[in-house]
């Protein structure tokens, strides 16, 4: 599977942003997925997770109640709606397909998308 993500940019605090994570392939549709960020000098951290059906979500506590996670499998797409961001959010965003519980990350890592929040 390959991801894509797009609709990062520069953003002043408060404002909003949305991202896609396009995919190719037939497999979307049975992967959980997860929203991850890269801030510099930062390990990747998983911030946001939804069920291959979109029944579930699970959020980290910085983003928890700001960013809301979603999917389209007719469209094999995935989105992060980031509300209310902080500086703190800056980082480089990427998504993946992961194992539910256990965390694991599947090796199909695009090349991210930039999000830039000013104070």
């Amino acid at each position: 599977m390959q991801l894509v993500e797009s609709g990062g940019g520069l953003v002043q605090a408060g404002g909003s942003l949305r991202l896609s994570c396009a995919a190719s392939g037939s497999t979307f549709k049975i992967e959980h997925m997860g929203w991850y960020r890269q801030a510099p000098g930062k390990q990747r951290e998983l911030i946001a997770a939804i069920t291959k059906g979109g029944g579930t979500t699970n959020y980290a506590d910085s983003v928890q109640g700001r960013f809301t996670i979603s999917r389209d499998n007719s469209k094999n797409t995935m989105y992060l709606q980031m509300n209310n961001l902080k500086p703190e959010d800056t980082a480089v965003y990427y998504c993946n397909a992961l194992d539910w519980g256990s965390w694991y990350e599947y090796p199909y890592w695009g090349q991210g998308t930039q999000v830039t929040v000013s104070s």
